[in-house]
């Protein structure tokens, strides 16, 4: 019937859709209904039934193929059933483990929250750090005033020019510079 009412261009292209089609995902339940549908159209495709149900089955995702092929299916009627039985079993084993999965994330993650909640805040949030040039407490050995004295002393405490000096002729350099008195610019 078809050969007489639809256009030869238009089977070839039908043909070529049975022999590419294949499972979505997991939605066998429409890949049954539209293999079903080309397969009316294109009844030449397949001299045999055992070709049909072949060429159903080929289209199966990898999960359940072989199961269906192992199964070795004498009807078209139970390779659908079987496919779909599998599908159904497939589906339901995935989507538990899933919310297996869920529950051991969200076990886990109250387990880690419950270790990263606050502390209830102290009463006292002032820092005790101890100075370690003079061991007092409330500020760092950078910033201790007894450190701060001692370099005032040396900066502003001596007037005396401190150096070295060295003989431009063959004598030798006087190390002791305490000895020397007056100004190193004269």
């Amino acid at each position: 019937m078809t050969d007489k009412y639809c256009p030869r261009g238009d089977i070839k292209k039908l043909e070529v859709e049975v022999w590419n089609i294949k499972v979505k995902g997991t939605d066998v339940v429409s890949y049954n209904q539209h293999f079903q549908e080309l397969a009316l159209m294109c009844v030449r495709m397949f001299p045999e039934k055992s070709d049909k149900i072949e060429k159903y089955v080929g289209g199966l995702p990898d999960m359940i193929h072989g199961r269906v092929m192992a199964s070795k299916p004498k009807t078209m009627q139970n390779a659908i059933e079987f496919a779909t039985e599998l599908m159904d079993k497939k589906i339901s084993t995935l989507a538990e483990r899933q919310a297996e999965n869920k529950r051991k994330l969200d076990n886990n993650n109250q387990a880690q929250q419950q270790h990263l909640k606050k502390s209830p805040a102290a009463t006292n949030n002032q820092r005790n750090f101890t100075c370690y040039e003079c061991g007092n407490q409330g500020h760092y050995r950078s910033d201790c005033p007894e450190l701060k004295n001692q370099n005032h002393e040396n900066q502003a405490g001596g007037t005396e020019a401190r150096g070295m000096m060295h003989a431009l002729g063959g004598g030798e350099t006087n190390q002791d510079l305490n000895g020397i008195d007056g100004d190193i610019n004269a």
